[in-house]
């Protein structure tokens, strides 16, 4: 029992700290501005569950997917970099909606952004998705999976509360504070992206370079 509580607590750890709740945030409150209170939890809930369901999905048939369409971890994170960068550009430009908006555009909208980018990439990054392939194929027997799915789910509970919660400081920023944050959080953005693309991209750089 205290071995198994030892490898959850192993799991929970890796993917508290490479999904981080308390980065991803700032993203989501500035990309839910124009939203009611209860759009924007929706949002936390739909953003987070496209995020588990990924990462179980990967985690269970994640290497055979990638062999079979023949791409790697390094094409996610370029892909990954692009998708960050025009959405950090845009927010830096404050381009992002901050005005009200209702009925079915709002729906719309909370149905695009949940899915992409904030449960992929943003919640269910490379990392996690490596890291669930990873501790999946070094899992052997059912209890340990088991741990996993559990490990996984406990963090993506977390990061719901936390998306959830963090609206509160919307009200207290006002508009003018949070067009300052949405526009400093585009620029961190921006940078996270750029490190995602040229890590990506590094791989690609070594296996042409040893191919020559």
């Amino acid at each position: 029992m205290n071995d198994l509580l030892t490898v959850w607590l192993l799991f929970f750890t890796s993917f508290i700290t490479l999904m981080n709740p308390l980065g991803v945030m700032p993203v989501f409150l500035t990309m839910t501005t124009g939203i009611d209170q209860r759009q924007r939890r929706n949002t936390a809930v739909k953003a987070t569950l496209t995020a588990f369901l990924t990462l179980i999905a990967f985690a269970f048939g994640g290497e055979m997917l990638f062999n079979f369409f023949g791409i790697s971890v390094a094409g996610l994170k370029v892909v990954g970099g692009v998708l960050f960068f025009i959405i950090g550009y845009d927010m830096l430009n404050a381009r992002l909606s901050t005005t009200k908006i209702s009925g079915h555009e709002a729906k719309v909208y909370v149905n695009d952004i949940s899915i992409t980018p904030l449960g992929i990439p943003m919640i269910a990054g490379p990392g996690s998705i490596t890291n669930a392939i990873i501790l999946m194929d070094q899992s052997k027997d059912l209890a340990t999976r088991s741990v996993l799915v559990s490990a996984i789910f406990a963090v993506c509970l977390i990061t719901m509360i936390i998306l959830v919660t963090g609206s509160k400081i919307l009200r207290f920023l006002g508009e003018t504070g949070n067009k300052v944050m949405m526009k400093l959080m585009g620029l961190i953005v921006m940078v996270i992206a750029v490190e995602f693309f040229f890590t990506g991209l590094l791989h690609y750089v070594q296996v042409i370079s040893g191919s020559i």
